[in-house]
């Protein structure tokens, strides 16, 4: 008996959700817990796994429609039932459906499929198998015998050199790439040889759009749109700036990021010092930490920190929380945890609510500094730019001056002036440039 695909309830919320692309397509092959599809709500978007192993029998509803939860979305004829042919998504979409969808999901990049590879479930490993395959799951080893690939070939960018799918799906197209010269302008549902075969082939990248080109925003789109409206109409946008000689910090990391990351299994990166420095600063100034509700002000007893994470088709924040009960290494594995599961669509409605304040970083591509507008409700937001040399004047304790080239940083404070007067606002921003200037925590 087939298997009914569902649409999910991804929170108590959530009554509806869009299905914004098929990973696969009717008479493919399907592993359960493998990415299926793709949906949108107005909290995150995410890939939902295959419920069971087989084929896909039939796709009931069309990419682009909204659905309530607990539909039935598709059915898989499990291993041993003979499964429908692939017309039978037409009876439930327009004649014209199924060679749009083929033709989008041909057109889709590959970075939409990002897959993080689940901790603690060893692939099976068979006489003579390699350390690179060892480092990689049993998807990815199915993909490679596929495509007659050897995974010595390929560097892993997983944790520990772990092969991803994301990686191999990566390197088949460029194998692709490199052996038939693709254009621009190639047809919209040209299907690179090395894609032909199945759909755990590498997609070919959607061409950007020509200028003049109408081009509908996709939901998160939408979202991101209604809140920024939101924000401005709701608080008294103010910003104040503050220039962090962060040299201390980046003569720290640079000694010990090798043997952080061998000891703790994860990369060390600043925002962690960032975070930390913050929550100092609210634990003093509880009013940054605060919200407005109608004519009163709540001051909340945890300190919950939104990261915004950006990603290839938008924007989005996570929230630490409880991240004034973490260690320095528990900020660094949150942070860390929450922008890998927000770029492979794995976060939860529930993890990208309930933000106290939040942190955003526009300096990761080369700004100087940014001016954030507020993730609503919070009361402010901290943007971080970009890190670089330059010269400055230092006063030793003699009080004699001298320049010297340092490491710098500009951060900016986004804050409701309903709530954060001037100079309460400076305090707190004052507190956090000396945290970074004095750095002298463990960071284990």
């Amino acid at each position: 008996m087939p298997t009914d695909i569902i649409m999910p309830q991804m929170g108590e919320s959530i009554v509806e959700g869009t299905i914004t692309k098929w990973l696969k397509k009717p008479g493919d092959k399907v592993q359960r817990d493998e990415p299926l599809f793709e949906i949108s709500t107005d909290k995150v978007d995410a890939e939902i796994p295959a419920p069971a192993s087989g084929v896909l029998q039939e796709i009931k509803i069309a990419e682009g429609t909204t659905v309530g939860v607990n539909t039935v979305v598709g059915t898989i004829a499990v291993d041993g039932e003979a499964a429908a042919p692939a017309k039978s998504s037409a009876a439930t979409a327009p004649a014209k459906q199924p060679a749009k969808s083929s033709a989008e999901l041909a057109e889709q990049k590959p970075s939409a499929l990002p897959v993080v590879p689940a901790v603690g479930a060893p692939p099976a490993q068979h006489a003579g198998e390699s350390d690179e395959e060892t480092r990689s799951s049993p998807l990815v080893r199915k993909i490679a015998r596929e495509h007659g690939i050897s995974l010595s070939q390929i560097s892993g960018t997983g944790l520990g050199g772990r092969i991803t799918k994301q990686d191999i799906l990566s390197f088949i197209e460029n194998q692709a790439s490199a052996s038939a010269s693709l254009s621009r302008p190639a047809p919209a549902g040209t299907v690179t040889p090395a894609a032909a075969p199945s759909r755990t082939a590498a997609p070919t990248p959607a061409p950007a759009p020509y200028p003049g080109d109408l081009v509908p925003m996709t939901n998160m789109r939408k979202l991101i749109a209604k809140h920024m409206i939101e924000s401005r109409r709701t608080s008294a946008h103010v910003h104040c700036m503050y220039e962090v000689d962060f040299t201390r910090i980046v003569n720290l990391r640079n000694k010990q990021k090798a043997g952080f990351e061998q000891r703790h299994g994860v990369r060390l990166t600043f925002m962690p010092f960032f975070v930390r420095a913050a929550i100092i600063g609210l634990q003093q100034w509880p009013i940054i930490n605060a919200t407005i509700e109608g004519e009163n002000i709540r001051y909340h007893r945890n300190i919950n920190v939104g990261i915004a994470v950006a990603l290839d088709w938008g924007l989005i924040v996570p929230v630490l929380k409880n991240a004034g009960d973490l260690n320095f290494l528990g900020l660094q594995r949150g942070i860390t945890d929450l922008g890998e599961r927000a770029r492979a669509k794995k976060l939860k409605p529930e993890e990208v609510e309930g933000s106290t304040f939040t942190v955003t970083n526009p300096g990761q591509f080369g700004a100087v500094f940014g001016l954030p507008i507020i993730n609503q409700p919070n009361a402010a937001i901290m943007g971080v730019g970009g890190i670089t040399k330059m010269p400055l004047v230092i006063t030793d304790k003699d009080g004699n001056d001298s320049i010297a080239i340092r490491s710098v940083v500009h951060l900016t404070l986004g804050y409701d002036h309903r709530l954060i007067d001037g100079a309460v606002a400076d305090q707190f921003m004052a507190q956090v440039k000396k945290n970074l200037e004095n750095w002298n925590e463990d960071v284990g």
